[in-house]
């Protein structure tokens, strides 16, 4: 036999491994194989998996985190909780819900957040509950506060009145104001100790200052406290503009002046027929022609001023039938008192004659006047016919009167003296006797009126009260007690007002003569009252010196 070659060797050791099982060895090649597919496969999945993943987490950390805004460290007004002051900043705001001490509360998305209004919450303690939808995450996120409602507003003690004894002394608002963390006085912010006490100096005496406080939850209050400046008083006669120009009657008032017998005078600015005594400039003065410059005002109060004498001016407020005719016809018929018919009022006084104390042009004219006679040296703004038309009031019709005569009348003066202050002149108001005991009969409640002028000055001429008045079986012949008796009531009615009571005395004879005696009567009354001051009324101008004795 030949042996064979070792390729035929080769090939056969070939042909035969195609005819028998495999081989041990490539079973373990193939199992690596597929492991490795499965690795592959695997590694592909995680791959995918830490994408999502790192996507996922980095949307998680950039989103929004839902976050309460609104609830500070100090506690809130029920109106700033109901007003919508809590919001919830979330991505969601539609999806949030909310509710305080386990009641629903409604949620409204606004600007980007979810803002809470509650219903107004009361006082003390509170529990915030919020649900906020996550957006990537599956659950949603509840986010709990409490928080505090403060409806008690700070207290503040001020006394009522300031008293200076001049214009040109300064005054000190002195007060505590308890649980404010804010002070103002006058609309200047003033520094509060611990206890709450603070006070600031003012440089002019204005006639009302207003004290503000707030506190931590804003919460406000406020009051006001009336500046005083003490009035000098007077004793005094009255003039009308005509009365001043005439020598014959000018010069027995100034020799009664130098004679120490009266210390001012009071000259008429604007009368009852509405006509403004001296050239006005107050431009609606000029246009209706009211102004009338029967005198010259600055030359007369340079020359009573240069004799030591103090300068009333009065100025008759609401009866003024040139205003009232001018606004009539010209179409401004508010600006006039009416009847229920709605024709121009009479009441005995004539057409026109009342002008209407509740609209702002007629308050505006009247106060421009007052203001112009204070630059000008008056002293003293003296208003007389500061009332209502007397009689049924049910006749009368005042357009645009939104309260009481009384109210309205009060707030004018109000008005007046800040206005005058300004100039350093004192307010007063001329009143019927009556009004003490019958304040609705004109529209003059008495201690309304005294908190907002210097003096009132009530007209108790004897021969204008009836029979039994105070007790006093005929009053025009016995003026002492009528007198006497009356200004105890005025006393007591305006008391704490800080209103001083001068009083209109009678010098002229009305059924009864009255000489010096029955006018040194009264005079004698008003001292043993307690009060120095007196003005004295005659029609004519013409007054007894007799009555009079030098003052101190």
């Amino acid at each position: 036999m030949v042996d064979p070659t070792p390729e035929d060797s080769e090939e056969t050791e070939n042909s035969d491994a195609g005819n028998h099982d495999e081989d041990p060895r490539s079973d373990s090649a193939k199992g690596r194989g597929r492991r490795a597919s499965w690795m592959k496969i695997a590694l592909t999945v995680g791959g995918l998996l830490l994408v999502v993943g790192g996507i996922w987490m980095a949307n998680l950390l950039t989103m929004q985190r839902p976050e309460v805004r609104g609830l500070p460290d100090h506690p809130l007004t029920p109106a700033a909780v109901a007003d919508g002051a809590i919001r919830v900043e979330t991505e969601s705001p539609d999806e949030v819900k909310a509710d305080v001490d386990g009641k629903s509360v409604s949620v409204r998305a606004r600007d980007g957040a979810a803002v809470l209004r509650p219903d107004e919450l009361t006082e003390g303690s509170h529990r915030l509950r919020v649900e906020v939808p996550s957006g990537a995450l599956p659950w949603g996120r509840t986010l709990r506060e409490n928080f505090e409602v403060d409806a008690t507003p700070p207290e503040i003690l001020v006394p009522e009145k300031v008293s200076s004894e001049s214009f040109s002394d300064p005054v000190a608002v002195s007060g505590k104001a308890i649980d404010a963390s804010r002070v103002t006085v006058a609309g200047e912010r003033v520094s509060l100790d611990g206890s709450g006490e603070f006070s600031r100096e003012l440089g002019d005496a204005a006639s009302s200052v207003t004290v503000k406080a707030t506190d931590r939850a804003g919460n406000t209050s406020s009051t006001e406290v009336r500046i005083e400046v003490d009035h000098p008083g007077m004793r005094a006669v009255h003039m009308t503009g005509l009365a001043w120009s005439s020598e014959q009657l000018r010069e027995p008032v100034l020799r009664m002046a130098r004679q120490g017998l009266i210390d001012t005078v009071e000259l008429d600015i604007k009368d009852e027929s509405g006509e403004i005594q001296y050239d006005s400039e107050v431009p609606l003065a000029e246009r209706i022609g009211a102004d009338k410059g029967y005198f010259d005002a600055r030359e007369a109060i340079d020359r009573l001023h240069g004799m030591g004498v103090r300068v009333v001016g009065r100025l008759v407020a609401f009866k003024d039938p040139v205003l009232a005719e001018s606004a009539w016809k010209s179409g401004n018929r508010d600006r006039v008192v009416r009847t229920a018919a709605g024709g121009p009022y009479n009441g005995g006084y004539g057409d026109y004659s009342f002008t209407n104390f509740a609209n702002p042009a007629v308050r505006d004219y009247n106060i421009d006047i007052a203001v112009e006679a204070a630059r000008l040296g008056f002293d003293d703004i003296l208003y007389d016919y500061v009332r209502r038309p007397d009689g049924d009031r049910g006749g009368m019709r005042f357009a645009g009167l939104g309260k009481t005569p009384s109210e309205s009348i009060a707030g004018f003066l109000r008005e007046s003296r800040q206005r005058l202050r300004e100039h350093d002149a004192y307010l007063g108001a001329s009143v019927f006797g009556i009004t003490v005991t019958r304040p609705e009969s004109v529209g003059q409640n008495i201690p309304k009126i005294a908190e907002h002028v210097d003096y009132v000055s009530p007209m108790i001429y004897p021969s204008h009260w009836g029979p039994g008045e105070y007790d006093v079986a005929d009053p025009n012949n016995e003026p002492y007690k009528i007198v006497n008796r009356s200004l105890r009531d005025w006393l007591g009615t305006t008391e704490g007002t800080g209103s001083q009571v001068i009083p209109w005395l009678q010098d002229f004879s009305l059924g009864t003569h009255y000489g010096p005696g029955k006018v040194s009567a009264q005079i004698d009354a008003t001292k043993n009252n307690d009060i120095d001051s007196f003005l004295l009324w005659s029609p004519t101008c013409d007054y007894t010196a007799a009555a009079l004795s030098a003052g101190p």
